[in-house]
């Protein structure tokens, strides 16, 4: 009988906590209600060669196969000529200016927009950005209803956001989820300036291009791409921060073309064994291991070695960090690097240069072996590159040295391999057989020592320990 009278205040109790819980939860309604017809249906019809011809064949390597852009052909196309694609976007003004993917309209002949009052209205493509993966339409029609723009910078994990779109070509679907983080990079070299936003927002095919709405009903982002083994919704999903589609938006519209930042380094993230090399108190910055002849680094006197702490008062936290914020800077403006060199923190001035249009092409090969020389402390055989070598690898006569064989435990560890050319031990540039062996020719066991490796187009800093008795036994 006294277990009655104690369980039935406990399941009025709890009761009453999840009627509470469930009150917590965010209700969309209203958000939907009010901002759902400024989100419209974007299909895309093109000639399928016509858009294999505006496709770089190498950005499909920048980005690994498993990111995958959530837009395909309908089921049914038109014609085996006719290639027609399915996405979303966003109306951003009542004059008619639509904001969505690149990649949904890459190379159509004709765009068509189907808004929420059931409308199908032609769209002009205005411009487009690839690395951005933005594209700007514009409809003639007045009056249009609009979306509120919100400031992706505030975005924090962990908040609630809602995204509408055409999944499978489903118009105005909602789903909604949380940040999971933000700032998040591929790697590749297609999109490194955009700092995505990852939710767990289900998306799907045909969803790409439409708004991610905060709970303020503000645009936040464009949602752009999935992680998936399969090509569907995995929980985890990318969007483009509102804030970079707007600066391209403002771009496109003034001069119709955007243009970024650039200051000429290639750079790589900071591990325990390079922060344990350089003397670094903590893992983190961009390690620069390559500077362009006459760049703004060049001439600002960035050196191979240094470690880009910060950036116009950003703090560099890995080296993904920095392509989005000079990417992001305008050309000609000023901005202080803050640089790790020889155990001090340097700020140096540097004047942001402007990143290029056009496409290089990169021609390079590796160099073959050749006899084998004397060793050293890290188990690295060199020998001296020959003319067509250099040729090959744009290298100039007196600079570095070709491994030819590998004999140390730390080197393999170090993913070093017949072929590669060493340019630097630590900070001194490589000349010569001699030259390598010599400096490295004092390292003691324990010791670690930073080498900068060219493999192909590739430049890369490498630190290696040298193997203690211990390694060796």
């Amino acid at each position: 009988m006294l277990s009655r009278w104690i369980c039935a205040p406990l399941l009025l109790v709890l009761a009453a906590a999840a009627t509470a819980n469930a009150a917590d939860l965010p209700d969309f309604t209203g958000l939907v209600e009010k901002y759902g017809p400024a989100v419209v249906n974007v299909q895309a019809t093109g000639n399928p060669d016509a858009q294999a011809q505006n496709q770089d064949p190498n950005d499909q390597q920048d980005v690994p196969e498993i990111f995958r852009r959530f837009f395909g052909p309908m089921p049914q196309p038109r014609d085996r000529g006719t290639r027609v694609s399915m996405g979303s976007g966003f109306i951003i003004s009542a004059d008619g200016y639509v904001l969505t993917n690149n990649h949904v309209v890459d190379g159509a002949d004709q765009v068509t927009i189907r808004l929420s009052d059931r409308r199908e209205l032609d769209a002009k493509v205005v411009g487009t950005d690839a690395q951005y993966d933005i594209a700007l339409l514009k409809l003639s029609a007045t009056n249009l209803p609009v979306v509120s723009l919100g400031d992706s910078k505030s975005v924090k994990a962990g908040q609630w956001v809602v995204a509408i779109g055409s999944p499978f070509g489903f118009d105005h679907s909602v789903t909604a989820g949380i940040v999971s983080a933000i700032g998040r990079q591929f790697g590749g070299a297609d999109q490194q300036y955009v700092p995505f936003i990852q939710t767990d927002v289900p998306i799907n095919r045909g969803n790409s291009g439409g708004p991610l709405f905060n709970l303020n009903g503000q645009v936040v982002g464009i949602n752009s791409q999935i992680f998936s083994n399969t090509g569907g919704f995995m929980g985890v999903s990318f969007a483009i921060p509102i804030d970079i589609a707007m600066n391209a938006v403002d771009q496109i519209k003034t001069s119709g073309r955007v243009s970024r930042g650039m200051i000429g380094v290639q750079i790589q993230n900071v591990d325990r064994a390079n922060a344990k090399a350089l003397g670094l108190p903590r893992i983190g910055g961009a390690l620069v291991n390559k500077i362009t002849p006459g760049s703004s680094a060049d001439k600002a006197g960035v050196q191979l070695g240094d470690v880009i702490l910060g950036f116009a008062g950003h703090d560099i936290v890995t080296s993904a960090d920095l392509p989005p914020l000079v990417g992001s800077s305008k050309p000609g403006s000023k901005a202080d690097l803050s640089i790790w060199r020889d155990g001090k923190t340097l700020t140096i001035p540097v004047t942001v240069g402007e990143l290029p249009t056009d496409k290089e092409a990169l021609a390079s090969a590796r160099g073959g072996a050749a006899p084998a020389m004397a060793g050293n402390p890290l188990g690295i055989v060199v020998e001296e590159l020959t003319a067509d070598q250099r040729k090959q690898l744009g290298i100039s006569n007196g600079e570095g040295v070709v491994v030819t064989r590998i004999t140390g435990s730390a080197a393999r560890r170090a993913a070093l391999a017949p072929g590669d050319v060493i340019l630097m031990v630590g900070r001194k540039p490589v000349k010569s057989i001699a030259d390598f062996n010599a400096t490295v020719k004092g390292a003691k066991p324990g010791d670690s020592i930073m080498l900068l490796v060219r493999r192909e187009d590739q430049t890369q800093f490498l630190a290696l320990t040298v193997p203690t008795e211990k390694d060796k036994g």
